[in-house]
């Protein structure tokens, strides 16, 4: 939403709304700057909270939208590195973005030799984190590792990094029973096709994004092409004019389909985010996070706004709020850094959750199946070498 217009796709607030409560940080950058940061976002946003809200004596409500740039408002995570001097396009080009045209071994390599701790912690494949962390060190002679855990270590800080910035902070979270909420989602892709989404679409594709694709040079990994929107309708886009109507036609239901799927994809991982950022880490640096339940719109009164303000004046006033904040058991044992090989499927994971969602996976399980036909089959067979050689036990359900 800090991008000059395309207000469909970004799903800006209206004007209209706008007029009621003033908003911040929204569409005052130009699309073509492509190396737009978090770190730029918070370098604009933190004098704003600072220095004319609550220079006002008003209260900063930070809405999202995008997690990780709500966390570089609350704590200190993010590392400076060379000073960018505006937000007009830059014509050197980005080091991270250079990295990222290595090979993914390569990088993890790289990263290998000069911080071999935070190498052990990301994926080879993860190039855009690898990247980034090779970036910290070129930059400031430090490796990554050292300067997070520099972070954490300081005081007040915690598992998220370091102190928060602002310690009298609350996060309301607004969820909703999963099957309401993604027919609300497919509603919402409805409505912004209805509101004039391919017109907002097909303009920008003309003016900044033909010259790309007839170059090839179409990157949907950095800046306003990053989007939810746009890569879903880059078939439609760029062969509209040159294939028949019913061609056009089924290109333009795909995208729409697509867009629908990937923005609750989104809406999934969003939730997950919170879960594991605010409600599984223990420690003094966590704002208390309280859950407003959405799924039934009638109930908005009595089960968003009414418990919301009550909350909000609660922090406000200095008491306790009625409301008690959300709570998650966390496993102590879980390693959320551990590296297993899964030969069946041939894959690296990191972390115990996601190798346990790795083995409950419809990929893993069908590769363990066709493993365990190949080797009933084999067994029946009698395909032996020596004093047979080739019995297996499966007494250990538990395959790689």
């Amino acid at each position: 939403q800090v991008y000059k217009g395309l207000d469909i796709i970004t799903n800006k607030v209206s004007p209209q709304e706008q007029r009621l409560c003033r908003h911040h940080m929204i569409s005052f950058v130009d699309p073509l700057v492509s190396n737009y940061t978090v770190v730029d976002f918070r370098d604009k946003a933190v004098p704003l909270i600072s220095f004319h809200i609550f220079a006002r004596d008003k209260i900063p409500i930070v809405v999202g939208g995008t997690n990780y740039y709500i966390e570089s408002l609350l704590w200190k995570v993010l590392i400076n590195t060379k000073e960018k001097p505006s937000t007009a396009p830059r014509l050197a080009s980005d080091r991270k973005v250079e990295l990222e045209q290595l090979d993914s071994a390569e990088l993890h390599r790289r990263l290998s030799q000069v911080d071999p701790e935070m190498a052990a912690k990301l994926h080879p494949h993860d190039k855009r984190k690898v990247a980034r962390s090779l970036q910290v060190f070129e930059e400031t002679g430090i490796p990554h590792s050292e300067i997070l855990q520099q972070q954490q270590e300081e005081e007040g800080g915690g598992p998220l990094g370091g102190p928060l910035k602002y310690p009298h902070s609350c996060i309301l979270w607004l969820h909703a029973d999963q099957a309401a909420l993604d027919a609300r989602l497919e509603q919402r892709v409805d409505d912004m096709v209805a509101a004039g989404l391919l017109e907002e679409l097909r303009d920008f594709h003309h003016r900044y994004n033909q010259e790309k694709v007839a170059e090839n040079r179409q990157d949907y990994q950095h800046g306003i092409f990053q989007s939810i929107g746009f890569k879903e309708f880059h078939e439609y886009l760029v062969s509209e004019g040159n294939c028949s109507p019913e061609t056009s036609a089924l290109l333009l239901e795909k995208g729409i389909q697509a867009l629908k799927q990937v923005t609750k994809r989104y809406a999934r991982r969003q939730n997950k985010w919170v879960r594991n950022r605010f409600l599984k880490r223990p420690g003094p640096n966590v704002p208390p996070v309280y859950g407003l339940e959405v799924s039934d719109l009638q109930r908005w009164e009595e089960d968003v706004l009414k418990p919301a303000l009550e909350i909000v004046e609660s922090f406000i006033q200095g008491r306790q709020p009625p409301a008690e904040p959300l709570r998650m058991e966390q496993d102590e044992k879980e390693n959320k850094r551990s590296r297993r090989v899964c030969e069946l499927c041939d894959r690296l994971i990191i972390g115990d959750r996601e190798w346990a969602a790795h083995t409950r996976s419809k990929s893993h399980l069908h590769h363990l199946k066709k493993r365990r036909k190949l080797e009933a089959s084999g067994r029946a067979g009698g395909t032996v070498g020596d004093s047979g050689d080739a019995e297996t036990s499966d007494e250990d359900g538990s395959l790689p």
